[in-house]
């Protein structure tokens, strides 16, 4: 690969990521840059497989992370049907009149094409919906389940759709994938052997790539899907988590080939560009309709809106589904570039979208509440905190081993936050005073108005932004009370210290001089001994 790729690849992102918009930003519009250059997807056979890598480990983190329980929650089954089918009639009426207005592109286009392009286009990106929620650390909260729900049933759609345009029937050892849970208790055993170094790393792409992409292809089926069923075949095991963290930078590194491949299709004409433009203003009108759908089934306003946003954009497997169109005729061919530039574009406009969600919520909130229905969602009820004077926001192991110690002194005063439920129930069950809720959620925090004996308030949350947040809420909150905080980056503690944070701990640095100081104790004790 020449050097100058990489090098154009990396300054883009970074000058991206300067001015507060997602890296992947930067990657699509490298793309049209090296394109501009004279390189295209065609000359660069390896990229290309580089990005279905990073679709294929993609599918197959969703799975490790995924309960499989949740796709039958309405609000994601249902949710995703109608608007697929509401997607339709709307994309299929807008194009027909755009045809009937002179477009070119439009012009000669049968129902049976209109459908395609309207089934293409009802679907939102999985990839670019699971890096931001990534990176806002919003996986495992509510909004981020409906979402990635929403996003598996569409791609499941996608799948099934490209399955039956190869043709192909699938082979009969098909069934035997059937017999796949049976494996399950070996797969494990397996698991559990491989350890915690590259011999983890190994066994994840072992299992991505071959036992689920090649096996499920060899059978004459989607690889991707194959990926995303081994994913989730292993979600329950203990080190699934750890597994999904030790592919997570392979991943990473492979979607920036993806996208890159975007913006290597080519460059449109104008017309095309005003027809791709025309499709992306066209985006409010589908989170919209997102916005309404799951407010119907009892989701609060600001869940709704959230998880509408990490929707409202167009989807690589939509690309996907023009490619297989084109290639057998059924669409012309410059509508791989439409979609490209307006699959490109959505994400230009859903990243600062998504970056501002939870100030647009705040603005709009009034009149969003206005839609929901009552009584709410189970999940999505807010829940009295009571009056505590120690609030741990994030009870992972450094949260759990923070109330633990507090207990001691002050049992019946501490109260923990967790966003996930699994854990928010397992520290339930040993005792702990925990309860569900969001510190990226501004309704938590009107709650929080209301414990007046608060006094020190321990942000143990893994991502900086979450932190930085809490601290602003806090400070809207007039809250008077200590504040200390957790940092992974040393650039990290500066921001928080300017944003009113009293004490701040280096994870690592913390860690050693915890070592230290069980290891002087110990040494002092074999003394008093001697």
């Amino acid at each position: 690969m020449e050097p100058a790729i990489l090098i154009i690849t990396l300054a883009c992102g970074m000058l991206v990521s300067r001015i507060g918009l997602p890296p992947l930003i930067g990657y699509l519009i490298a793309g049209f840059a090296l394109f501009l250059f004279g390189i295209d997807d065609s000359s660069l056979p390896l990229l290309e497989q580089l990005a279905e890598l990073g679709v294929t480990l993609l599918l197959f983190a969703i799975g490790l992370k995924l309960d499989i329980k949740s796709l039958f929650k309405a609000e994601v089954w249902a949710g995703s049907s109608l608007h697929l089918m509401g997607s339709m009639l709307f994309f299929i009426t807008l194009l027909k009149l755009l045809g009937m207005l002179g477009l070119d592109q439009l012009t000669n286009l049968d129902l049976n094409q209109l459908a395609l392009l309207a089934f293409a286009l009802s679907f939102s990106s999985t990839i670019f919906a699971v890096k931001v929620l990534e990176d806002k650390g919003d996986m495992q909260s509510l909004y981020g389940r409906v979402a990635i729900g929403i996003l598996i049933m569409q791609d499941i759609f996608a799948v099934a759709f490209l399955t039956i345009s190869k043709g192909d029937i699938p082979s009969v050892w098909a069934c035997g994938l059937l017999l796949l849970p049976l494996a399950k208790p070996l797969l494990y055993r397996v698991f559990d052997k491989v350890g915690h170094g590259e011999l983890l790393v190994l066994f994840g792409l072992v299992m991505a790539l071959v036992l689920g992409a090649w096996l499920f292809e060899t059978v004459g089926l989607k690889p991707d899907l194959g990926a995303l069923i081994i994913g989730i075949l292993f979600a329950g095991h203990p080190k699934s988590s750890e597994l999904a963290k030790s592919l997570f930078y392979f991943k990473e590194l492979f979607l920036v080939a993806f996208f890159l491949t975007v913006g290597l299709n080519g460059l449109p004409s104008f017309s095309d560009v005003g027809l791709a433009t025309i499709l992306v203003l066209i985006i409010p009108i589908k989170i919209l309709f997102f916005l309404y759908l799951l407010t119907r089934f009892k989701l609060r306003s600001r869940t709704a809106l959230m998880s509408s946003f990490s929707l409202g954009n167009y989807s690589e497997f939509g690309l996907i589904v023009a490619a297989v169109a084109t290639t057998k005729g059924w669409l012309p061919s410059q509508w791989m570039v439409i979609l490209a530039v307006a699959l490109s574009m959505s994400f230009l406009l859903a990243a600062p979208l998504n970056a501002a969600s939870s100030r647009i919520y705040q603005t709009l909130k009034r009149r969003l509440v206005k839609l929901e229905k009552n009584p709410l969602h189970s999940e999505d009820r807010l829940i009295p905190i009571g009056n505590p004077r120690f609030l741990i926001l994030g009870m992972g192991r450094i949260g759990c081993g923070a109330y633990d110690e507090l207990k001691i002194k002050f049992d019946g005063e501490i109260l923990g936050i967790e966003h996930k439920q699994e854990l928010t129930d397992f520290h339930q069950s040993e005792g702990r005073n925990v309860v569900q809720g969001d510190a990226c959620d501004s309704d938590f925090w009107e709650q929080l108005g209301h414990a007046p004996d608060l006094e020190l308030v321990l942000l143990a949350m893994p991502h900086h932004i979450g932190s930085l947040f809490a601290v602003k809420q806090l400070q809207k909150l007039n809250y008077k009370g200590k504040l200390s905080a957790i940092v992974q980056y040393s650039e990290d503690a500066e921001s928080l210290r300017e944003s009113g944070v009293n004490c701040i701990y280096n994870l690592y640095e913390a860690a050693g001089a915890g070592f230290v100081d069980h290891a002087i104790k110990d040494v002092q004790i074999e003394n008093t001994k001697n």
